[in-house]
């Protein structure tokens, strides 16, 4: 079974796709970065994501945008 960084539970933010284990919600990594933050500055910010979850959820990120690519 592979496993995953992020993950929906209705039960956890209504369904929003967070990191596992957390209540951190994944699209504040991509806020934090689009304003141009370091993947450092958020995980001082959210010390319950690890560094390891962070990076699989960019290569989960990049694979989307790849298969998407390569569908169009």
């Amino acid at each position: 079974m592979e496993k995953k960084a992020v993950h929906s539970d209705p039960e956890i933010m209504g369904g929003t796709p967070v990191f596992v284990g957390t209540r951190v919600p994944a699209s504040y990594l991509f806020d934090y970065l689009k304003a141009g933050e370091t993947i450092e500055v958020f995980l001082d910010q959210y010390p319950s994501v690890s560094r390891d979850a962070v990076i699989m959820a960019l290569k989960t990120a990049d694979q989307l945008i790849q298969d998407h690519a390569h569908l169009a």
